[in-house]
């Protein structure tokens, strides 16, 4: 008995068809799973869209970025503070994670776009350590190194989401929407422009595209994403602390991109699992020893692995 291989046409099929089974498993979670397990769920869904935002820049636009999670903290803050001061019924503190995320993309980005390699990654990093700085000096704002706490939970038609089953859905319908929006722009003209610049951007320069005007459109959206991320973080832990824009939390994401598969969208999001399942379920247990266990898995897929866990099923593929 011979098994015929999968043609062009099923593998357009084959990827919808199990990210629809993955969505409904992952939509009747909350049924079966203990509120501790949910909440890890839910931190997993949160990390997964940073990591998949990052993506954006270091897999599709070939722009790999160590101060991604400043734009990340700037939407969680901004979230908190809105759900503070004026109203946390949704979708309001999402949208405006949102847009804080896009601002304050827009107003570092104009800056880094204009370098190159390393270059651009030390830019990255110097700017996220700033608005590190900058989140535990400003007390009145951010509640300095002890971090905006007593944000209210979420409302949803009047009535706040205390159980845990609740603000996982919440999150996880904002994670499908933002994944969806993400997966959209990288499958456009668009994205394909993006990929033309991280492969070879002196040749898409002289084809007339304006590729540092790319590079810019991307980062600020990317930064979006980033801060629609932070505000999910706000809701569900409903306390913000400069760590979470800090480096360690950006060195995380890109850790969980490079793991899962850079380029991918859907591998940096089981990327960010592993990381979420080591650093708080498995790492307590390890007598602090959790960040040696994800620098050992980290040595192990950069040289078993060096695709990333996607690059196992694209070499069954061919």
């Amino acid at each position: 008995m011979t098994v015929e291989p999968v043609t062009a046409r099923q593998r357009r099929w084959l990827t919808p068809a199990i990210l629809a089974l993955v969505a409904v498993v992952l939509a009747l979670a909350p049924m079966f799973l203990a509120p501790f397990a949910t909440s890890t769920l839910s931190r997993i869904l949160v990390f997964g869209l940073l990591a998949v935002s990052l993506d954006l820049l270091v897999g599709v636009s070939g722009l790999p970025s160590l101060g991604h999670a400043a734009y990340f903290g700037i939407g969680a803050y901004a979230a908190g503070w809105v759900s503070i001061n004026v109203t946390s019924a949704i979708p309001v503190p999402l949208l405006v994670g949102a847009v804080a995320g896009a601002l304050g993309a827009a107003l570092t980005g104009w800056i880094t776009v204009r370098a190159h390699g390393v270059f651009f990654l030390m830019l990255t990093l110097a700017i996220g350590e700033l608005l590190h700085q900058l989140a535990q000096t400003w007390e009145t704002a951010t509640g300095g190194a002890n971090g905006m706490a007593g944000i209210p939970p979420a409302r949803a038609g009047g009535e706040p989401l205390l159980l845990a089953g609740y603000i996982y859905w919440y999150v996880f319908a904002a994670f499908v929407v933002g994944f969806v929006i993400v997966w959209i722009v990288s499958r456009s003209p668009f994205g394909a422009a993006l990929r033309g610049i991280r492969d070879n951007e002196p040749r898409m320069r002289a084809l007339g595209y304006p590729t540092r005007v790319y590079k810019y459109a991307v980062f600020v959206f990317a930064g979006s994403i980033a801060g629609m991320a932070g505000a999910l973080l706000a809701a569900q832990q409903r306390l913000v602390t400069p760590a979470d824009l800090g480096f360690a939390t950006a060195a995380l994401a890109l850790l969980a991109v490079i793991i899962g598969g850079a380029g991918t969208l859907w591998g940096p999001v089981l990327g960010a699992a592993l990381v979420i399942i080591i650093r708080d379920a498995i790492g307590p247990s390890l007598d602090g020893h959790g960040a040696l266990l994800l620098g050992i898995v980290f040595i192990a897929v950069v040289y078993v692995l060096p695709r990333g866990a996607a690059g196992i099923l694209r070499r069954r593929r061919k």
